[in-house]
Order: C-alpha cells, then structure tokens, then sequence
C-alpha cells in the first residue's frame, strides 16, 4: 500500500488572531485548521457548496498548544484524514513552527441534511473523492 504524503498549509499568523498576550489567541488556531482542511479537500476537488442540500459542522474540536506562535510567524499546518465513517470524518492537524510542533488538534465534521438538520450518510460521490485521502496507516 503507498503511504499517501502528508499534506501541508503553510501561512502567517494574522495580528488580527493575536491576543493581548501577544500570542495566537487560542479560537484563531481553529480557523486556521479549517482553512488547512478545505485547501487539502480541494486537492480532490470537494468545495463546500451552500447549495448541495448537506453541510459539514464541527461536531468535535481540540488543541493543544505546544509553543509560542506570535503576529507573523511562518507556520505550516498539516492535515491527516484519520477517519471516515457513515456519516463523519476526523482530521488531525499539526502546526508547525519550522521543524518544531507547535500545535496539535483535532477536527471531526458530520454530514447533515441542510433542510432537516439531521444525519445523513456522506454522498457517494463525497466518499469516493475523500476516500483516497484516508490515512490508512491510522485508519486500520
């Protein structure tokens, strides 16, 4: 099995996303994962459509920051599909600040009808797109 290359995001840490501490405030880490998970879909061709009639909330979020990230650090964020079920899937996300970890967490989204707000499974289509993304390593 081909070990599928982790996918990187790399940005600047936005003064607007500092605290009064002058570090990242802690929400803002959050974006920038979400911003790393919807580049990474995109090479495989999913967008977040509005109008496909299901949407993608958080359901589950976690950090855990490991070191000082300040107003224009150069950071790269990695992105690991670690899990794809029914009707969910579970990204893993490292932040990088050069070589050394700064961040880790955790994003899992469900698939939900837009007009029932209910659980639905992720549509055929999705699926096949996003399977080939799946971390089998974790996975198994």
């Amino acid at each position: 099995m081909v070990q599928r290359e982790t996918f990187r995001f790399q940005t600047r840490v936005r003064f607007i996303d500092t605290d009064a501490s002058g570090r990242i405030h802690y929400t803002a880490m959050f974006r920038y994962f979400e911003i790393a998970e919807i580049e990474f879909l995109r090479t495989v061709g999913i967008t977040y459509a509005l109008d496909s009639g299901y949407v993608f909330p958080r359901v589950h979020v976690e950090c855990d920051f490991k070191a000082t990230l300040i107003h224009d650090d150069v950071i790269d964020i990695e992105v690991r599909l670690t899990g794809l079920g029914r009707s969910s899937a579970r990204f893993e996300f490292r932040t990088l600040k050069g070589e050394q970890v700064a961040a880790v967490g955790v994003i899992v989204i469900a698939c939900i009808d837009s007009h029932s707000q209910t659980s639905m499974p992720i549509p055929d289509h999705l699926r096949s797109q996003i399977m080939p993304l799946l971390d089998q390593e974790e996975a198994s």
